[in-house]
């Protein structure tokens, strides 16, 4: 069973750096590059699970209205294994309007939705703030152009990452990271251990004076801590 709130309890980066402790993908994969940004960094941090779609603003929608496929697209966050992150690809590159307004997040967040991603560009930022309702783009544009929703629930690229629907995320003002499924229960406990282990350097350089030999033993402390935990977490194999 996955703990969401223990998991919310720490900053992405953390979660960043516990995972590299499993050793199960490259140290340069699982998150989104420096585009995608917190609409509110000052909101703590965010998980739950990729309700993907794609989005285009540059053209008019064929038929229907702009928000029509709203109604499909919450009716299918019940697919998931717990509470949506709506992640939108913005097809237009570079994007011409906004992804996401205060209707659109209102409306996510009355059907359960914790927050949403887009590589497209945000509006309504003072009124989705005051909903509470994390927001993650590449900027900001007034109008919303012609958006509407072309695709549900398919794979979408999104920061230079690729999400898969029910990908889970974990987002704060630090950037947007993925949690690989099979460690995601393991991964909370391994980062109160890293948490702790980062606190051998940090407790000791907060503590007053400092030298050198001393600064040199709290880190080679800090490195076997963090080898121990890593060969712990490796050895109990993904979700044990």
């Amino acid at each position: 069973m996955i703990d969401l709130k223990l998991l919310a309890r720490y900053d992405t980066p953390t979660m960043c750096n516990t995972i590299e402790l499993f050793e199960i993908r490259p140290r340069t994969a699982g998150y989104m590059d420096g585009r995608i940004r917190a609409c509110f960094p000052e909101m703590p941090p965010m998980v739950g699970y990729a309700a993907t779609a794609t989005m285009r603003c540059a053209v008019p929608k064929l038929e229907g209205d702009v928000y029509g496929s709203l109604d499909q697209q919450v009716a299918r966050f019940g697919e998931l294994p717990g509470p949506p992150v709506v992640v939108f690809q913005d097809l237009d590159d570079p994007p011409v309007a906004a992804t996401f307004g205060e209707i659109m997040c209102t409306t996510y967040q009355s059907f359960g939705a914790v927050g949403l991603v887009t590589s497209g560009a945000a509006r309504d930022l003072d009124q989705v703030r005051r909903l509470g309702f994390p927001a993650f783009s590449n900027g900001a544009i007034c109008s919303h152009g012609y958006s509407h929703i072309v695709d549900l629930h398919g794979t979408v690229r999104v920061g230079g990452l690729t999400i898969h629907p029910g990908d889970l995320i974990h987002a704060d003002c630090n950037g947007v990271a993925t949690i690989p499924s099979d460690i995601a229960a393991d991964v909370a406990d391994a980062a109160e251990e890293f948490v702790k282990a980062e606190a051998l350097v940090l407790d000791y350089l907060k503590g007053g004076k400092v030298n050198t030999a001393a600064f040199a033993d709290a880190r080679k402390a800090m490195m076997a801590e963090l080898a121990a935990l890593s060969r712990r977490v490796r050895a109990s194999g993904p979700g044990e």
